[in-house]
């Protein structure tokens, strides 16, 4: 990716910089004024804690941005480079002249190989996709195919390039279908076991079956959701934040048809043209610790949202992890098509 893509002046918005961060996959903005003057950067770190603490997405960078970012001379050689960013915990480091101009960028995942995650991932795909009928009639929805591929094939196949190797699928309906596509995990690199549900028991629900109790964090997600999500991320977010449960949330606006009158009785005190409520939606993509599995009965049905809220009451520390990146729930048949025409436009 040209690195020059994520160059945008001081008056873009919140809006601007997600769109900029979600093409150009590289999670920095580049704040920059005249002559390409570097002014500073906005991570996603930075917009995560601006949705988190109610900024709307027409507020300004340059009221989030970092105005002090670690920089280097482009005559800083490769290893000191490396330990710069390894030492400071940084994935990105602009690259300026003696004038502060901007001439390049450091990418870490570009300098390394990625790390390897002894994480596991388990992904929900034994759901009847009943909204998604007749495409499901006889395959389950996780395996319907989104630019020739299967939906749990993309989910794999990014997080094994995260450096993730270890999958469990829970599965229900049509399991065959499934198993048989994907074996043992060896010809896409990755090791994959499964679990089999006996009756439907929700995402928290199936996770009560995993056979090989986690001694670490593990990543808990739907088999039907399509996002450029980094789940090393969200993992290095959740362990930051001493979790014990952390849930992906997107922001849902949604914009009243009609003014709204406000009244106290009888009343008029004002009104608001087609306002826009903001609110958080969960994204279906979790991280727990192992000793959430405590909290679960084997094989009783449970919603991810039960577990949290037995968790909270336990007085767990449960999360949120603001995504700003591309997501799509597949429920229904005009997902999947939008889903298609997303990644051949892509």
């Amino acid at each position: 990716m040209e690195w020059t893509e994520t160059l945008m002046p001081a008056t873009a918005t919140l809006r601007d910089a997600i769109a900029n961060l979600d093409h150009s996959g590289l999670r920095i903005v580049l704040v920059a004024g005249a002559d390409k003057q570097l002014l500073g950067t906005v991570t996603d770190g930075d917009l995560r804690r601006a949705l988190l603490r109610g900024d709307n997405l027409e507020t300004l960078i340059s009221s989030i941005m970092f105005k002090n970012p670690l920089v280097v001379n482009v005559d800083m050689d490769y290893d000191s480079v490396l330990n710069l960013m390894g030492i400071n915990k940084i994935h990105q480091l602009p690259v300026v002249d003696s004038q502060n101009r901007l001439i390049g960028l450091h990418i870490w995942d570009e300098m390394l190989a990625p790390e390897l995650h002894d994480n596991t991932v388990l992904i929900m795909a034994g759901g009847f996709g009943k909204r998604m009928r007749p495409h499901t009639e006889n395959c389950p929805k996780p395996m319907l195919k989104v630019g020739g591929k299967p939906m749990l094939e993309h989910i794999i196949r990014r997080a094994a390039a995260e450096g993730f190797r270890k999958f469990v699928i829970s599965l229900f309906y049509l399991p065959d279908v499934i198993t048989d596509y994907f074996g043992d995990g060896s010809k896409f690199n990755v090791e994959i076991s499964y679990i089999k549900e006996t009756s439907p028991l929700g995402t928290a629900g199936a996770v009560s079956l995993i056979e090989k109790r986690p001694e670490i964090p593990f990543i808990v997600t739907n088999g039907d959701v399509m996002t450029n999500i980094r789940l090393s991320e969200l993992l290095d977010f959740h362990k930051t934040h001493q979790a014990t449960a952390t849930m992906a949330v997107r922001q849902h606006e949604w914009q009243h048809p009609f003014g709204v009158v406000k009244t106290a009785g009888i009343m008029i005190n004002g009104f608001e043209e087609k306002p826009v409520y903001r609110s958080h939606v969960n994204a279906g993509i979790y991280v727990l610790d192992p000793i959430a599995l405590d909290h679960l009965v084997v094989d009783q049905v449970c919603n991810m949202p039960t577990l949290f809220e037995r968790l909270k009451n336990g007085g767990f520390a449960t999360i949120a992890y603001p995504m700003h990146e591309a997501w799509m729930d597949v429920g229904r048949p005009e997902d999947l098509a939008s889903a298609n025409r997303d990644i051949s436009q892509s």
